[in-house]
């Protein structure tokens, strides 16, 4: 599996009938709980063995500074199951109500120093605090929309900005669910060539009990 960029803006449709859609604050929770954990590609690994086994990591946070009107504070962090010490992608994440659009919006940060927030999930919770200044700079936001009983979309067509591993541009679609998250994300170079990301399957990551 190649190790790839995650910090992509997701635009989300409902499928659901408007009555049967639940309030936002409800519906930032159910993507809280839904992203919290540990999940991984085990089970794809094992059926594909070209694949490698990630394991991604999300936690809840106290940022120094916010308050609850600006929503729920994540931190994440994804590396290879075989070696957790040393995630390859780590973030922030700030998941709030988005009133205009009617739904949940997860904005990425790169973390300014993200050497200190290795396996921070491993702390209790009363100890997750990272500071103001270490939230780092916004990447992309990503808006959740309910679709039946999961959250799924996908980029807008320009997809987010980039300058990862050769790739200018990202792309992306996911389904968030119960048992874990699907991904089709993929990266682009400045003449339109894929060069990373999925091709004949989403990479499925799905949820680990210890």
């Amino acid at each position: 599996m190649n190790l790839k960029p995650f910090f992509v803006a997701v635009f989300l449709t409902a499928s659901l009938p408007a009555q049967a859609q639940i309030p936002l604050e409800q519906q930032v929770n159910e993507v809280v709980a839904r992203l919290v954990g540990v999940m991984d590609t085990s089970a794809q690994a094992i059926a594909n063995p070209k694949l490698s086994n990630v394991r991604m990591t999300t936690c809840k946070i106290s940022l120094q500074g916010s308050s609850q009107i600006d929503g729920v504070y994540l931190y994440q962090e994804q590396s290879l199951s075989s070696d957790l010490t040393k995630p390859y992608r780590q973030r922030i994440l700030q998941i709030s109500p988005t009133t205009y659009s009617q739904s949940v919006r997860s904005l990425s940060f790169r973390p300014a120093r993200p050497e200190t927030l290795v396996g921070l999930c491993n702390q209790p919770e009363d100890s997750r605090i990272v500071a103001l200044s270490d939230r780092g700079t916004p990447v992309c936001a990503v808006f959740l929309k309910q679709s039946g009983e999961n959250y799924a979309g996908r980029t807008p067509i320009d997809g987010c900005p980039a300058n990862v591993r050769g790739a200018v541009r990202i792309t992306n679609q996911i389904t968030l669910h119960k048992a874990g998250m699907d991904t089709w994300d993929r990266g682009y170079d400045t003449h339109g060539k894929q060069v990373w990301g999925a091709k004949a399957e989403s990479y499925q990551f799905r949820r680990r009990d210890f």
